[in-house]
């Protein structure tokens, strides 16, 4: 393959990476905000027959969204959000191939005497430990704490940027905590949510009623997630700032430091 053919194969995939990225962030806030906005109003008219729908304005109309609590049309109608997921995380996996893994920059001597093999196989087990992890503490006593599961898996972010930063290089080691929150995103999608939601549209259609913990998990795996998107969207755009990132002595100080930056982000962006 050519140097310009390389660089058109490059130039595609990433486009359609941030275009599927785009997708699916902004539909996971969107729901998330509604979500938001429905529980406001359940607190503010509980019992006063108020308002039960969210209005809205955009382009050039109004909007109603009503929350139910029961299926009114069949199954197959249901509109489902989950391949903006998937493609992300495949174009991302691709861009990670075809930018490191293929190339010299997934290793760096001066940071430890690793093959390239060795780099790639410290890269993979990462994200499926990552997942893993967090999959195990959200199941654990400790995921029904907010501010313990945040201080935990804080530090465990610290402790993951702090080993890749000692066997990988700079980059490769941002971009790899960038793609293990992408894969803990997108496996919540496929793994948690679908799963949840699945059971719950299957109880609806047959007239029975559906344990309410499946829509609690769902809903807490897509908070989580509106909280990682940020962080990932940071490290996504590190490589263009090595002196200040990854370059930095104080490398995967920084980089814990953008993680809590991005969830206060996106604590804000959830209350507006």
């Amino acid at each position: 393959m050519t140097f310009s053919m390389r660089e058109w194969v490059h130039l595609a995939v990433r486009w359609f990476h941030v275009f599927a990225g785009i997708m699916w962030v902004g539909q996971t806030y969107y729901f998330t905000w509604l979500d938001g906005q429905f529980g406001k109003l359940e607190q503010a008219d509980a019992g006063t027959g108020g308002p039960s729908a969210v209005w809205m304005v955009h382009s050039g109309g109004f909007y109603t969204v009503e929350k139910q609590k029961s299926l009114g049309v069949r199954p197959e109608l249901v509109h489902w959000f989950r391949w903006e997921a998937m493609m992300t995380w495949l174009s991302g996996m691709v861009l990670l191939f075809l930018v490191y893994y293929f190339t010299g920059g997934l290793v760096d001597s001066d940071v430890a005497n690793i093959s390239q093999a060795a780099g790639i196989a410290i890269g993979l087990v990462a994200l499926a430990a990552g997942w893993h992890i967090y999959d195990g503490l959200v199941r654990s006593p400790l995921g029904k704490s907010e501010s313990q599961f945040a201080a935990v898996s804080l530090l465990l972010t610290a402790a993951a940027a702090w080993g890749l930063t000692h066997v990988l290089s700079g980059r490769a080691a941002y971009i790899h905590v960038g793609a293990m929150y992408g894969t803990i995103m997108t496996a919540n999608v496929w793994f948690r949510i679908l799963p949840a939601q699945r059971k719950m549209i299957a109880a609806a259609a047959a007239g029975e009623k559906f344990d309410t913990a499946l829509g609690a998990q769902a809903k807490l795996r897509s908070k989580h997630n509106t909280f990682m998107a940020v962080p990932v969207v940071f490290l996504m755009i590190s490589n263009h700032f090595p002196v200040g990132t990854y370059g930095n002595r104080y490398g995967w100080e920084i980089l814990s430091g953008l993680v809590l930056a991005g969830w206060g982000a996106a604590k804000l962006i959830r209350r507006a």
